[in-house]
């Protein structure tokens, strides 16, 4: 019996903004997609906004568009499969699990869990994210200081040994840190004085700015990344 690949929990943003690797199915393996930061998956575990449905005639195929604020995915489920996804509908927040492939440059989700949660879970699995996602941002920015300081095979072995992280994720890594960004930290960090009356922020507070909440979320990991901010209580975040 084929072993399953475990599903990771993740923003659609880090999928869609990753790079796709196809695979092998002579070696039988999947395809994947390496983050931003440097994290291989397989098989994907968003929660997300039905935004889009569409079941064709036949009823063969079947397709969903899911957004969870920080981008938006297609979700597809192929003969028997679409009955996953048959009483799913616009409007509905559902917690979508399946391998991650690509057709004709898109990346997208092939359904095999297609179920509905509450809010409230959502808000759990968005913080659960955010501190997966500070200690990744922590090893980026470690290789981001050896970036011009060592060769590639240096950095190789080095982050191969420490961090467990193969010289394809790394190629994927040092991509991201050499392209240019805006920095959105500034901007965070001044809405949190002006919201905090005293108690701090909750991150939800932060996540309903103009600011697109994918980068409120990636400036909040630098912030508390550096030290800039710390959480007096979950969910609740006060400058330093």
């Amino acid at each position: 019996m084929e072993k399953r690949i475990p599903s990771v929990k993740v923003r659609i943003a880090d999928v869609v903004n990753g790079k796709f690797f196809s695979g092998s199915r002579e070696k039988m393996l999947p395809g994947y997609v390496i983050t931003p930061f440097g994290k291989k998956i397989a098989r994907a575990n968003v929660v997300a906004t039905v935004t889009e449905n569409f079941l064709s005639e036949d009823k063969k195929y079947c397709v969903v568009t899911a957004d969870d604020g920080t981008g938006a995915i297609k979700v597809k489920a192929f003969g028997e499969d679409t009955k996953l996804l048959l009483e799913v509908k616009a409007g509905d927040l559902v917690m979508f699990v399946g391998k991650v492939k690509e057709y004709k440059g898109e990346t997208y989700i092939s359904c095999e869990v297609a179920k509905m949660v509450e809010a409230d879970y959502e808000s759990l699995r968005k913080l659960e994210i955010l501190n997966d996602l500070i200690e990744q941002k922590k090893v980026v920015d470690e290789i981001k200081k050896l970036v011009g300081k060592m060769n590639e095979e240096e950095m190789k072995e080095y982050v191969a040994t420490k961090f467990y992280i193969d010289g394809e994720s790394l190629k994927v890594i040092v991509g991201e840190v050499k392209s240019k960004k805006v920095d959105y930290k500034p901007a965070v960090l001044d809405l949190i004085l002006k919201l905090d009356k005293g108690s701090g922020v909750e991150i939800k507070r932060l996540l309903e700015s103009n600011i697109p909440e994918h980068e409120v979320e990636g400036a909040l990991n630098e912030l508390l990344a550096n030290g800039d901010l710390f959480e007096p209580k979950p969910g609740v975040l006060k400058k330093i």
